[in-house]
């Protein structure tokens, strides 16, 4: 679609990098944390699904509604307003004692991060030229990745030296830097502003009532990440119960193995940025990318069997690899096929599909364990995986089969079924 007329402004993305990375560590530092004193306290499972469920029904739910506020309004009002919220809903949470009032509280600070998220995403692209997005996609996913790697591993410290204050307030800094990011960052999108981005040659296509379930490969891909992540999601509640519990490890060790899989996004998000700068084909692309997904399930079936928490480290690692290459590649092609004008509603749809899939996976996490073991809910998140990628292939085929017919001006073949109508054929606007 449209990308930067001129020079990249890698000085604009650097300062999205340096905000995404701290206000990340500051995300999994509070949720690492609010998790550990959840399972210290005696938690079950119920408790940990209810607290990822109140940090992620915002982001789905508010979908709509912020990604059309990032489509209209000035990205930089937005990330200063929202980052000021943000830092003062984490500074109460820090004192607040009573579980309900946490929870509001929490799903207030997700409620900002719904905001912010599609601003930041969609802003990326416009700051940089189309043969640069694949690096300034990796560099995003870097920032996320070490904020993520940091967080939980500074968690495991903190909680078991100060409690869980130190970590809260720390968090409520950290929103600071999207703040700073929003008042220094020249590239502004949203409210009266024009695009400062050109069309790319052969790639540009009208915003006027476009919608992401018109793209069948677009389609493909986020029905894709939402059923794996439906299936998998669980994991995230399972972890800690399989971690400390099963295996027996201390809170740091928990941090540490959960980091593994961040420190392998990192490394995933540049092996395969320059292949996604390569892959100029969007159907081979999102070929590769279900190819990335089934890669992260399989590791999360190989570690249900191992007997100590260190031999989960290189599963996880080659898992969050996967997941890193896959998260690069979805990036470049939803920036690649979505009009400059509704990237922010694009973004925040892809967003929305996975936070909902996530909180089916919390939800049938925190039931699961009270009539399973976390051993068992580890292989069968791997398994149930697999098994959505494998049911998603044939329909995502014949959609790239259809998009390559219309390129070359060939008859498509009829479509058999509604479900491959939803993935084979655009869909007309309403």
């Amino acid at each position: 679609m449209s990308f930067a007329s001129g020079p990249s402004r890698w000085s604009d993305v650097w300062l999205v990098t340096a905000a995404r990375g701290t206000s990340t560590c500051g995300d999994f530092l509070a949720a690492a944390a609010l998790t550990l004193a959840l399972q210290s306290a005696g938690a079950g499972g119920l408790a940990v699904s209810g607290l990822m469920l109140a940090a992620t029904l915002p982001l789905a739910v508010l979908a709509p509604l912020t990604g059309r506020l990032a489509d209209r309004f000035d990205s930089r009002l937005l990330l200063v307003g929202a980052g000021l919220a943000q830092a003062a809903v984490c500074l109460a949470l820090a004192y607040a004692g009573h579980p309900a009032v946490v929870i509001a509280l929490v799903a207030l600070l997700a409620s900002g991060l719904a905001v912010t998220q599609p601003v930041l995403s969609a802003l990326v692209p416009n700051m940089v030229r189309a043969e640069d997005l694949p690096r300034a996609a990796a560099l995003n996913q870097t920032a996320g990745t070490l904020g993520a790697l940091a967080g939980p591993a500074l968690a495991g410290v903190l909680v078991g030296g100060f409690g869980t204050r130190v970590p809260l307030l720390l968090d409520a800094a950290s929103y600071l830097a999207l703040v700073v990011a929003g008042l220094l960052i020249r590239t502004r999108r949203g409210g009266r502003r024009h695009p400062t981005a050109a069309a790319t040659p052969g790639t540009a296509a009208p915003a006027v009532g476009w919608r992401v379930r018109q793209d069948p490969l677009l389609v493909a891909m986020i029905v894709t990440i939402a059923g794996v992540i439906a299936a998998v999601a669980a994991i995230n509640v399972v972890e800690v119960f399989f971690i400390r519990e099963t295996l027996g490890s201390s809170t740091t060790m928990y941090g540490l193995v959960t980091g593994a899989w961040t420190l392998g996004i990192l490394i995933g998000a540049w092996l395969f940025a320059r292949l996604a700068r390569r892959l100029t084909d969007d159907g081979r692309m999102l070929g590769g990318y279900l190819a990335l997904i089934a890669g992260c399930c399989l590791m999360i079936l190989l570690s249900a069997a191992v007997p100590t928490a260190l031999l989960l480290v290189p599963f996880w690692l080659l898992g969050g690899v996967a997941n890193g290459g896959a998260n690069v590649f979805d990036n470049v092609l939803l920036a690649r096929r979505v009009p400059e004008a509704v990237r922010g509603r694009a973004y925040a749809a892809l967003s929305g599909s996975v936070q909902g899939a996530s909180m089916v996976g919390f939800l049938l996490g925190g039931l699961l364990l009270a009539v399973a073991t976390p051993r068992s809910l580890v292989a069968a998140c791997g398994a149930a995986g697999l098994l959505v990628v494998a049911l998603v292939v044939p329909p995502v085929i014949r959609a790239i089969r259809t998009e390559q017919a219309v390129a070359e001006g060939r008859p498509t073949a009829p479509v058999t079924s509604t479900k491959d109508a939803e993935l084979a054929t655009p869909v007309p606007t309403r």
